[in-house]
């Protein structure tokens, strides 16, 4: 009776031999509620949760605990990262009745769907002794329960930012420093990131920060940003062995993660830390980004060209159990045992000592000074602390090889690649090298050839060679994302014309013109209970804000009108809500494109794929670029090819200059 053995998702599949009668989110499993009348357990996580696998083997694998949940309820498992949308959509619900969420998630719902009660992780006792509340409550008082659920569902719909058709003018970028000044009440001085912990990495709000001190000539933010991606990749959150982040860490100096490694992280920070080293030139961001493609060359990377998701944080220890962690600690003695004569010297870098502990005599790797500074005071070279440091790394590598790896989270994400995608594209702009435009190359072609059906929509998830689900704006926002920043890697127009397709796609398919948003689901697929317009910055950027910075670059390139305006009526919507600039980071880079810095630039003539390199590896996050090497039919582009000439536009409020002839002059006007 329990389904899941149908599915593909490795988090469903983990769950396929439960007692419980699990059923796949689907027609048939919601009709079979409504059709017996039976209240619906729906229970959320991804395979990558710690949590979600210890209520699992408290509570799913129990017989009695099935006993009750098959007799008397539809238990529906769901893999958030295969359905965000009923995840967003029932979270609402779960964080207005508890005030706060999480995974696992567990919802009982009406059978029509409406939710009526909810948490994250709930014991053995305390789950069954609510699920028997409940079953009670619904046979003896049903009206009570549907009254709770319309009120419920009100609060809801309540939620959905309520467009008020108006229009007006976006006030002047200027407006944004106040937001700044708020925010910054809240940065961590010393260890960067946001003064609290959990600390969660936030890759765009580091984007955005970097270019707004930039732009500004804000040298303290700026030294904000470094002291974050410094101690980012010095703390265990970075894993200096293998390469590669972890989710987020659960202190205040970026020490211990929650040991999972996600492919959404990876590809977000893959192009943060290349727009960093393009600013700075700093050897450590480039370190990052080597040893993250190398770890996802390792890791994730499928046959094919895609990228799997995630690698789960629980590994079997040294006693066979599943422990949290496993892979990436060591005990002192094992250290002092594979490391000899040289253990103390990596002690001081490394801190085995209290700062580097954990917990039951294990450490997690911890840098916090500068290599330098460390040699310095050791009397030693620079050079020859860091080419031991490196050969420490690799020695540590293969030991740790010998270890039971982590479980592989083998599903291939539409998004989520897109993001490694952007990432590697981004990567190869900074460093050049051609390894990471290879990868880029063959993940946009596997997303082309795998992920986006000949009538126009992408599927959401593939494994086994077999695509499923049908894509939600957070798939059609970043792909088109990510094959913008590859036309400009290669000046291909093809990826252009790609995101342009898929933008339009957007518009038919997913623009509500009542609330002037785009909305989570298409038109054509299945309606939940409430819409979702997700217009929140998390740690994925939010599917609006990606779509409006999208749209108006495209309206330059494609000197399209409708773009412009749809994507500036969403900011004007947005910047009275700028409450708390962190979960906005993204809607803030579209308002500073406003700015009047802002500049484009068209790199026309036969070497234009040449030039376009020595441009991109310049850190110039206000100026869009767009280049031919040949005669274009891109708005922007169309003729301004002269044979057997090498022309440099800039541009401004749609006015260009004449074109100049030189890079040297090009960026000097650009960074005037």
């Amino acid at each position: 009776m329990n389904e899941l053995h149908l599915e593909t998702s490795p988090y469903l599949l983990q769950h396929a031999n439960n007692p419980i009668h699990w059923l796949a989110w689907n027609e048939a499993a919601l009709e079979k509620a409504r059709t017996e009348n039976k209240l619906i357990i729906l229970s959320v996580g991804y395979s990558a949760c710690h949590w979600c696998h210890v209520m699992e083997h408290e509570s799913f694998e129990d017989e009695e605990v099935a006993a009750i949940m098959n007799q008397n309820f539809v238990s529906i498992k769901v893999d958030r990262e295969e359905r965000p949308d009923v995840d967003a959509t029932y979270m609402k619900a779960v964080q207005i009745m508890t005030g706060r969420g999480g995974w696992p998630m567990n919802v009982v719902l009406l059978p029509d769907g409406r939710p009526v009660w909810g948490g994250t992780y709930f014991r053995k006792a305390e789950w069954i002794d609510s699920l028997k509340q409940l079953q009670l409550l619904f046979v003896t008082e049903p009206e009570k329960m549907t009254d709770y659920a319309v009120k419920l569902l009100g609060g809801i719909q309540s939620l959905v930012l309520v467009a008020e058709n108006t229009t007006g003018q976006i006030t002047h970028p200027d407006n944004i420093a106040p937001l700044i000044e708020k925010w910054a009440k809240s940065f961590d001085w010393e260890f960067g990131g946001n003064a609290r912990a959990p600390k969660f990495m936030m890759p765009n709000n580091y984007l955005f920060l970097q270019r707004y001190g930039f732009q500004e000539k804000r040298a303290d933010i700026l030294e904000f940003v470094d002291i974050t991606l410094t101690r980012m990749a010095w703390g265990g959150l970075f894993d200096t062995v293998d390469g590669g982040f972890s989710r987020y860490s659960v202190d205040m100096k970026w020490h211990v993660p929650h040991f999972e490694k996600m492919l959404y992280d990876n590809g977000q920070l893959m192009s943060l830390y290349a727009e960093a080293y393009k600013r700075t030139h700093n050897p450590l961001y480039k370190e990052v980004i080597e040893k993250t493609h190398g770890f996802l060359t390792r890791e994730l990377l499928d046959s094919s060209g895609g990228f799997y998701s995630a690698l789960d944080a629980d590994s079997l220890n040294d006693k066979g159990h599943l422990e949290e962690g496993a892979f990436y600690v060591w005990q002192k003695q094992e250290l002092k045992d594979v490391l000899k004569d040289d253990f103390e010297l990596f002690a001081k870098i490394f801190n085995i000592n209290e700062f580097g502990y954990w917990e039951e005599g294990n450490f997690v790797l911890i840098q916090n000074d500068s290599l330098e500074n460390i040699a310095e005071a050791n009397g030693i070279s620079f050079a020859t602390l860091h080419s031991k440091k490196q050969a420490w790394e690799k020695t540590l590598y293969n030991e740790r090889e010998k270890r039971s790896k982590p479980r592989l989270d083998d599903k291939i994400l539409t998004s989520w690649n897109a993001l490694m995608l952007k990432g590697y594209a981004d990567a190869y702009k900074a460093l050049g090298n051609e390894d990471y435009l290879t990868a880029a190359r063959r993940n946009a072609s596997f997303i082309c050839d795998q992920l986006w059906h000949p009538d126009g929509f992408l599927w959401r998830t593939y494994k086994n060679g077999t695509a499923k689900i049908n894509g939600f704006l957070e798939d059609y926002a970043l792909t088109a994302e990510a094959f913008v920043s590859l036309y400009e890697a290669t000046l291909e127009e093809k990826w252009l014309l790609y995101a342009k397709q898929i933008i339009d796609y957007c518009l038919e398919n997913f623009y509500n013109e009542q609330q002037q948003f785009f909305a989570y689901n298409s038109r054509q697929d299945e309606q939940l209970i409430a819409a979702h317009f997700e217009t929140e910055d998390n740690v994925i950027p939010a599917s609006n804000s990606v779509i409006a910075n999208v749209l108006y670059k495209l309206s330059i390139l494609f000197n399209n009108s409708y773009y412009e305006k749809t994507a500036l009526q969403m900011l004007y919507m947005i910047i009275p809500n700028l409450d708390y600039p962190s979960a906005f980071s993204n809607w803030l880079n579209l308002w500073l494109d406003l700015s009047d810095k802002n500049k484009e630039l068209a790199v026309c003539g036969t070497n234009a794929s040449e030039n376009i390199k020595q441009i991109n590896n310049q850190y110039i996050p206000h100026v869009i670029v767009a280049g031919s090497t040949s005669e274009s039919t891109i708005p922007f582009l169309a003729n301004r090819f002269v044979q057997n000439e090498e022309l440099f536009y800039i541009c401004q409020n749609k006015a260009c200059g004449l074109p100049k002839n030189t890079i040297e002059e090009t960026l000097n006007e650009l960074n005037a």
